[in-house]
């Protein structure tokens, strides 16, 4: 009697390679293409490029820590009180010393206050202000860059935690060329084993961020600083006029500066904790917000990118639309592609459905080992591999689901505009002013 593997096997020999290819030709002739192969070809070349990007940034770093600017971090927040002791800490013991603390309690209701003002007492933060009435992330952080005095400006979050070198590392690239206005640090999971939504997430960021990140770095088409972990010119913050109300203000605050011709840089060993959703409701709103800003921000605010005008950059162009390609056009394509799949391959389903967690499976593991190949922290996050086989469902379908929702409530009622993450006195001013 044969056995389920025995006939599935069977069918793979029967149908053969091509036919495979056929039916999984979304996978084979648009994800891996792009995020695999290129991911392995720039990473191949970075590497026959080491020992002149290790001089080069040897050189840099010489170079700041010659000049030794002063270093402004600004933190705005609202009930963050639980985080800030430990985040001041933590930064005090890195190993660029020039630093001036900046908090900003955008309203808070804990007691943010009382331990912010003991910080300041003890001369353990620079700065501190509160906003009485909440004005959301933007609002504070804006707050913030006007009585901020360093050359360069870094905005963390309050729950961020940072390596020993990791504000060195991100002020580095500044000195490494000529006009880079920003530098992204690389932001991982620190919750990775509190459940298996953090540990799907934990892999998703090194897949993204820690990898992604840097390919599209070296590409030229880096086009979101993390709000979590950001470096920037104080001058160039100044000029932009600082953050526009979000979501997806720090993605938006990129673009603006790449329309200004500024260069736009990740720094991979700039790395920073922060904690993830726990569970996929609130794993589920955190998307819908993120996504919805592609909407927004990429597609309505910054159109003018995409046409030819004076101002046209084929790079700037080529980042966003590559962003749009992939995760909007190619999201609603899918689905046309996977009902197709389904409807005509009824027959052929029992087979289909191990089939496509196989290939997706050695995709998933072969970016899995380039994220491990730049990790510093590898023996941690090698446990991770075990959740492997379930970032086809999370990645496929689960993040896909939410995503298309979010563009799809954005494009037909512009929902970010409602959205309590922010205030809506400030979201019915952005919404007037078309931003």
């Amino acid at each position: 009697m044969f056995t389920f593997w025995d006939n599935f096997f069977y069918s793979i020999e029967h149908e053969g390679l091509i036919r495979i290819i056929n039916l999984f030709w979304y996978y084979f002739y648009i994800e891996a293409p792009r995020f695999v192969i290129l991911d392995v070809i720039i990473l191949g070349i970075i590497l026959f490029q080491s020992r002149r990007n290790k001089l080069n940034f040897k050189r840099a770093r010489y170079e700041l820590l010659a000049e030794n600017p002063l270093v402004s971090i600004i933190v705005p927040g609202r009930n963050e009180g639980q985080h800030i002791f430990k985040l001041v800490n933590g930064l005090r013991e890195q190993t660029y010393t020039n630093l001036e603390f900046i908090i900003v309690d955008d309203a808070s209701d804990d007691d943010t206050y009382l331990i912010c003002r003991d910080l300041k007492e003890n001369g353990l933060i620079h700065v501190y202000l509160r906003n009485d009435i909440r004005g959301g992330k933007a609002s504070a952080a804006n707050l913030g860059l006007r009585y901020a005095h360093g050359k360069f400006v870094i905005h963390v979050d309050a729950d961020t935690s940072f390596d020993r070198n990791a504000i060195e590392n991100i002020l580095v690239p500044f000195y490494m060329e000529d006009n880079v206005g920003g530098v992204g640090g690389n932001v991982k999971v620190r919750n990775i084993h509190e459940s298996i939504a953090t540990s799907l997430q934990a892999i998703e960021y090194l897949q993204t961020i820690s990898v992604g990140r840097v390919v599209t770095s070296y590409l030229g088409i880096y086009r979101i600083i993390s709000g979590a972990f950001g470096a920037f010119r104080r001058d160039v913050l100044l000029r932009l006029g600082g953050w526009d109300v979000g979501p997806g203000l720090d993605g938006d605050l990129t673009i603006k500066m790449r329309k200004l011709d500024f260069k736009i840089r990740f720094a991979a060993n700039a790395v920073s904790l922060t904690n993830v959703p726990s569970s996929f409701s609130a794993l589920s709103r955190q998307r819908m917000r993120w996504s919805k800003s592609l909407i927004r921000f990429r597609l309505r605010k910054h159109h003018d990118i995409y046409l030819p005008q004076a101002n046209f950059s084929f790079i700037n162009f080529f980042a966003l639309w590559e962003n749009i390609f992939y995760n909007l056009i190619l999201d609603f394509f899918w689905w046309i592609y996977a009902i197709n799949l389904l409807v005509t391959n009824f027959d052929f389903l029992l087979f289909l459905i191990p089939l496509k967690f196989i290939i997706y499976g050695i995709g998933s593991t072969f970016q899995f080992t380039l994220a491990m190949m730049l990790s510093e922290r590898r023996s941690q996050e090698w446990k991770l591999f075990m959740y492997i086989p379930l970032m086809m469902i999370y990645n496929g379908y689960y993040m896909r689901t939410v995503r298309t929702i979010a563009y799809l409530r954005e494009i037909l009622f512009k929902s970010s505009y409602r959205d309590a993450w922010n205030p809506q006195k400030s979201s019915k001013k952005a919404m007037e002013i078309g931003i």
